[in-house]
């Protein structure tokens, strides 16, 4: 059945409604692809100092509001400042990314402390206010984390990895000791969730990006369990919150986490194919997803066919369109504004 138009799109279609035209957000819409974002970061000190300024991020996560009318505004921030507000050394270095000092076991999970949480994340909870504020009536705002196990993953390592050897050498040969970690995040990771909705956000999102680098057994183990935790922490806080799971990566096992973490909506990566999501996860919950990132850089008639074609086979039930991961730098912004065009249908 299809719903009225209501005021909240994004927060109709996360409830389970099947809208006439799709609410449409994008992951890392705000970002280097927008002019006036270069121009805001060149106002801060470094990455994390952007984050926790208020005042830039509430201008950061507005400009693609602003620009493209988008369902959906989230937060400017980042999965590891929860990583830094827990005690570790976080930077992040021009054409490297995130840098962190690298967990040295038990000894290194005993340096971290959830103690002072609120007061070093308090930044980002203020610009959430600041941007609920603003926001057009019919938008809803964001708030996220990373899932206990991506977050973990570059507390192990150090940062980015290509075959995350570390960390899971860890839960593999030690999982009792890799449990505290998982343990502890799913404190820090819930406790952030709860704050960002009482600061003012309508709609929660988990970022499970490394969730395919797991077998089956310790995906069940490190991503469907602790996220499971995460969500009954939010619901028993903050019931009636949307919350969106994304475990990149996930293949088959899409359908047991949809199905087992008590999320409200799966966003999907862009090799899952919208036929088997329809038919396998959106008869039980919400779809978001999942356009190529390279399409959106491509522009054209292939990005409006993609478009189109993502659309005719998810639309018929609830579902929110959105990337298969984040824009990327070199996407030109009148193919935002294409895209945006093209779901609602003012594409000639």
């Amino acid at each position: 059945m299809t719903g009225p138009v209501t005021s909240k799109p994004l927060i109709e279609a996360l409830k389970g409604e099947t809208m006439e035209v799709p609410p449409v957000w994008l992951m890392r819409q705000a970002g280097r692809y927008l002019p006036e974002y270069r121009e805001l970061r060149a106002r801060a000190r470094d990455f994390l100092d952007f984050c926790y300024t208020p005042e830039l991020a509430v201008k950061a996560t507005l400009q693609p509001v602003r620009r493209f009318a988008m369902d959906g505004a989230i937060i400017f921030s980042d999965i590891l400042v929860v990583a830094d507000a827990l005690g570790q050394t976080v930077g992040f270095v021009d054409g490297k990314g995130p840098v962190l000092e690298p967990l040295d076991g038990a000894a290194g999970v005993g340096r971290l402390s959830l103690q002072g949480l609120p007061e070093r994340l308090a930044p980002v909870y203020a610009a959430i206010a600041g941007v609920r504020g603003e926001l057009p009536p019919a938008t809803a705002l964001i708030g996220f984390c990373g899932a206990p196990w991506t977050l973990a993953t570059y507390m192990v390592e150090g940062g980015s990895s290509r075959d995350f050897a570390r960390t899971k050498a860890w839960a593999y040969g030690e999982p009792e000791g890799f449990r505290v970690l998982i343990d502890l995040l799913v404190e820090a990771l819930a406790a952030h969730l709860i704050a960002q909705v009482k600061a003012g956000a309508e709609v929660l999102q988990i970022f499970d990006s490394w969730a395919g680098v797991l077998p089956d057994t310790a995906f069940w183990e490190w991503s469907i369990k602790p996220i499971r935790a995460i969500v009954e922490r939010v619901n028993a806080s903050c019931p009636g919150v949307p919350v969106i799971g994304f475990p990149k990566g996930a293949g088959i096992l899409y359908e047991p986490f949809a199905r087992e973490t008590g999320i409200d909506a799966v966003s999907i990566d862009t090799a899952v194919p919208c036929d088997w999501a329809a038919r396998a996860l959106q008869t039980t919950i919400t779809v978001q997803g999942n356009l190529d990132p390279v399409m959106l850089v491509t522009g054209g008639t292939a990005l409006e066919d993609a478009t189109t074609a993502i659309c005719a086979r998810l639309h018929r039930g609830p579902f929110v369109f959105n990337l298969g991961h984040g824009v990327l730098p070199q996407t030109p912004p009148d193919n935002v504004q294409r895209l945006v065009d093209c779901i609602r249908g003012r594409v000639p």
